[in-house]
């Protein structure tokens, strides 16, 4: 049963192919860890809990794990909560990536809830991309909330993307504090359908001299979806840079609403935004079904191609 539920999760993300059960990775579906294998260096702690599972992650001192680290985090029931709590430690000079998948393809209403306190140390490395598969029907909560601590030096990206199926309800709210010589990425990537809610929270702290951080936002929303985006930056330190970068397309009866916030509190802090709403492109719309597509698949393959 193991065997088939992973399988199952890794079809549905279309991995069941390419997917080396040799590389570094852990398979969860609800509450149970189905397969996880460590490389040197690389420490994975899992332990199940009753409605999810709670993991440590380490990364040694001055390790450096090339492949990326697979975390796959499945539904495969109709209905249910999986809560996901992770403590992430990238020890100093070490440098790792994880490639996140969450996926619920059989979803009618479930909730997935993740809490992750992060601290990236001294000159060390950590990047996090988390795609989403969802069904195209049935009601699926997100909640996703990060705490990220870097160190001096330290370098921390993050993605999240969801541009399959209905997104449900999401909200996320990730905050990362900045010290000297340290630079954050935080990307979002969604597209919302039929009556999706999305709200979006990302924050900064640039607390270190020459610190650094863009936020960048980029949110499509069609028929009577729904999104709020919430950036903010906080430069308080000298030569501290950061930027905002918030985009959002409206189709149909949707509705976006973006709030970038800006502050500065040191004389040679330096940071900047740039918000903006719109329509998909007429001339774009006009060609793409003159080419025989229709007007639904020439608009979502405008979007795909502006969140790509």
């Amino acid at each position: 049963m193991p065997d088939q539920a992973v399988e199952e999760i890794l079809e549905s993300i279309n991995l069941h192919r390419s997917f080396d059960r040799g590389a570094p990775h852990v398979v969860i579906n609800a509450n149970k860890v189905l397969s996880s294998k460590v490389v040197p260096g690389l420490v994975i702690e899992p332990e199940e809990l009753p409605d999810g599972v709670q993991a440590r992650l380490r990364v040694r001192q001055g390790v450096k794990i090339k492949p990326p680290v697979h975390l796959c985090f499945g539904m495969l029931p109709e209905t249910g909560i999986q809560k996901i709590i992770l403590d992430v430690e990238i020890e100093d000079e070490a440098e790792v990536s994880f490639m996140a998948h969450c996926t619920f393809p059989n979803a009618v209403d479930i909730q997935h809830l993740m809490e992750a306190e992060i601290r990236v140390g001294r000159k060390a490395r950590y990047s996090y991309f988390e795609r989403h598969w969802h069904s195209d029907e049935g009601m699926v909560r997100v909640v996703p909330v990060a705490r990220v601590k870097l160190a001096e030096g330290a370098r921390f990206s993050t993605e999240f993307e969801l541009l399959k199926g209905r997104v449900g309800i999401i909200d996320i709210d990730y905050h990362t504090d900045c010290q000297a010589d340290s630079a954050a990425e935080m990307k979002a990537r969604i597209f919302g359908r039929q009556d999706d809610r999305i709200k979006i929270k990302e924050s900064a702290s640039l607390d270190g001299e020459s610190s650094r951080a863009v936020l960048t936002t980029h949110i499509a929303v069609r028929d009577e979806a729904m999104a709020e985006i919430y950036n903010e930056l906080i430069a308080k330190a000298a030569y501290s840079r950061g930027h905002v970068d918030c985009k959002e397309i409206i189709q149909g009866s949707g509705v976006a609403r973006a709030v970038p916030i800006v502050e500065v509190r040191h004389p040679k802090a330096h940071v900047t935004h740039e918000a903006a709403i719109g329509s998909v492109d007429s001339k774009q719309l006009q060609t793409l079904m003159a080419r025989g597509l229709s007007e639904e698949q020439a608009v979502d393959l405008i979007i795909e191609g502006l969140l790509g």
